[in-house]
C-alpha cells in the first residue's frame, strides 16, 4: 500500500514537471536528489543544572572573603550535584542512541555516504 502511495506521489510530481500542458508548475532551481551529507548541527544544549548549589556556594565565598575552607559544605554539596547531572547526563544520551531516537549528524553523514543515494531524478 505505501508502495502505490510512493508511485502515485512520483507520477504526480513528474506530471508537474513535465511541460506536456504548457509550462511546468514546478521549476527546481536544483536537481531533485537527496545529498549524500547532512547539515553538521550541534545538539541543543539543555538547561542549566545545580543553579541553587552553585549561587549558596557563592554567597559563601563572598561573606567569608573567597577562603575555601569555610565553604568546604557548600562546595561538596555542588560537587555532588555536578556528578549527579553528568551521570544523568550520560545516560540519557545513551538511552537516545539505543532507543532509535535521533542520530548525530556525523553519524547520518558517514551513513549516507556508505550508502549514497541515486543521483537521478524523480
Amino acid at each position: 500500500m505505501a508502495a502505490q502511495g510512493g508511485i502515485l506521489f512520483q507520477e504526480k510530481v513528474s506530471r508537474l514537471l513535465s511541460g506536456h500542458n504548457g509550462k511546468p508548475v514546478l521549476k527546481p532551481n536544483r536537481t531533485l536528489a537527496l545529498k549524500d551529507s547532512v547539515a553538521n548541527r550541534k545538539p541543543k544544549k539543555g538547561e542549566a543544572t545545580c543553579i541553587t548549589e552553585m549561587s549558596f556556594l557563592m554567597v559563601c565565598w563572598k561573606q567569608n572573603n573567597f577562603v575555601d575552607g569555610l565553604c568546604s559544605n557548600e562546595m561538596n554539596s555542588f560537587y555532588s550535584c555536578v556528578k549527579k547531572a553528568q551521570a544523568a547526563m550520560r545516560s540519557k544520551s545513551q538511552q537516545t542512541t539505543l532507543q532509535g531516537g535521533r542520530l548525530h549528524p556525523k553519524l547520518a553523514t558517514t551513513l549516507l555516504k556508505r550508502y549514497p543515494n541515486l543521483r537521478s531524478e524523480i
